[in-house]
């Protein structure tokens, strides 16, 4: 019985027999491997050139820092010594104001968007000045979500929204004050909230009139500045 049933099982085979050589050799490596998601099947990538680590350390990384604030009047400034350089915390409410026009999907960046960006900036004494009379980004936003309205739900602000008029006179009201007052250093987070101020039918002027900001607060933080030696 046993050697009948010994005789039935299979011999080995040439196929099986190359199946166990096959597993001592050195498997071939693919040389190309199929991207269908690239939507075609024609494009193929070497696994040599497979290498994230390698690639990383030799590709370009694109940033861009913003050193200064754009100005209306650059003819003003032509002699380079006399030109007032912003402070970084400045040039971060700046950019902290696009990012929230932007979240807001506005077309433009305005003063009430530079005056969010000195609020989520956060640490400037303007930024502090503006918490101590209760005015907070929260409230700002919400003010200027009344005065302005929302924006449509599918648009899309640029990257950089441009400055609006009020915003740009803004800006230049701070650059002359620094010029008028000839003490060097830099121009600081309070002269452009101050900026923001002197445009009077601004929407940020309204939204800072709205919660409580005033003429003699203006003096107040113009006289701590002058204190704080800034």
């Amino acid at each position: 019985m046993a050697a009948h049933t010994l005789s039935k099982l299979p011999t080995t085979s040439s196929t099986s027999a190359s199946l166990f050589s096959n597993s001592n050799t050195r498997r071939r490596r693919p040389q190309s491997l199929p991207l269908p998601w690239l939507g075609t099947n024609n494009v193929s990538l070497r696994y040599s050139n497979l290498r994230p680590h390698e690639q990383s350390k030799h590709r370009p990384i694109a940033a861009s820092v913003l050193s200064s604030l754009p100005t209306a009047n650059p003819e003003r400034l032509s002699s380079a010594e006399k030109v007032p350089k912003w402070s970084r915390k400045a040039i971060k409410s700046f950019a902290m104001g696009e990012l929230e026009a932007r979240k807001l999907k506005y077309p433009t960046t305005g003063t009430e968007a530079l005056l969010m960006g000195i609020l989520i900036e956060g640490t400037s004494l303007a930024s502090k000045f503006l918490r101590a009379n209760g005015i907070t980004l929260f409230k700002v936003r919400d003010e200027t979500i009344k005065l302005l309205g929302k924006a449509e739900m599918y648009f899309f602000s640029p990257e950089h929204p441009p400055l609006t008029e009020a915003a740009q006179r803004a800006l230049d009201w701070a650059v002359d004050q620094k010029l008028k007052a000839g003490d060097g250093g830099e121009i600081l987070t309070s002269h452009l909230l101050l900026g923001i101020w002197s445009e009077a039918g601004s929407p940020g002027h309204k939204i800072m009139a709205t919660l409580g900001f005033n003429d003699e607060k203006a003096k107040e933080l113009e006289s701590l500045s002058s204190e704080s030696g800034m």
